[in-house]
C-alpha cells in the first residue's frame, strides 16, 4: 500500500478542536464535516488538498479531546498519510480504528516541507522525499495493523473477517 501527494505542514500541538472545530460536531456527516478541515490554521488547506496529499507535522499532533471527528475528517478530505514526530495517544488509535494511515518519524517531519512531493510505502515504512530525494525510514505497521488500514477501518475489518 502506497500513497503519494503534495505536503502540507502544521507545527507542534495541533489539537482534535484545530483538525475540526467542535462547533461543527452538530453533524455526523463525513463529507460535511471535512469541509471545515484544518479550517482554524489552514484556511485553504480544504480547497486545495487532493486525493493522496499528506499532511507531515511536529510533536503530538492529535492531542486534546477523543473524538473520532478529527482522523476521520482528514481522511474523508482525501489525505493519504500524516507523518509527524509523534502523535497523542487517543488520536494514533483512532487513525487506525477509521483506517487512516499514520506514521511516526521525527527526521521526516523535521526535514520534509510544505508543498514537497512525496511518496510513503506503508509496508516498508520508506518516506520518500520526490522533491528532494531524499529518503526516511518509519517503523512500518505490522501486518493486522496494515489489514485494518488496508481494509478501512477496524469496523470494516471485523466484517470481512
Amino acid at each position: 500500500m502506497k500513497t503519494e501527494g503534495k505536503v502540507f505542514k502544521y507545527p507542534d500541538n495541533v489539537d482534535t478542536d484545530v483538525i475540526i472545530p467542535a462547533r461543527y460536531l452538530n453533524t455526523s456527516n463525513a463529507l460535511e464535516l471535512a469541509k471545515h478541515c484544518m479550517e482554524d490554521i489552514d484556511t485553504e488547506f480544504v480547497n486545495q488538498v487532493s486525493k493522496g496529499d499528506v499532511m507531515v507535522a511536529g510533536w503530538n499532533f492529535g492531542c486534546g479531546s477523543s473524538r473520532e471527528h478529527a482522523p476521520l475528517v482528514i481522511k474523508t478530505c482525501g489525505t493519504g498519510c500524516v507523518i509527524a514526530k509523534s502523535f497523542a495517544r487517543i488520536f494514533y488509535r483512532n487513525a487506525i480504528n477509521i483506517g487512516l494511515p499514520i506514521l511516526e518519524c521525527e527526521q521526516a517531519a523535521e526535514e520534509i516541507v510544505a508543498g514537497d512531493q512525496v511518496n510513503v510505502n506503508f509496508d516498508t515504512g520508506v518516506i520518500t522525499n520526490i522533491t528532494t530525494g531524499k529518503t526516511y525510514q518509519a517503523a512500518p505497521f505490522p501486518p493486522f495493523i496494515q489489514n485494518i488500514i488496508t481494509r478501512g477501518g477496524l469496523l470494516a475489518s471485523l466484517k470481512e473477517g
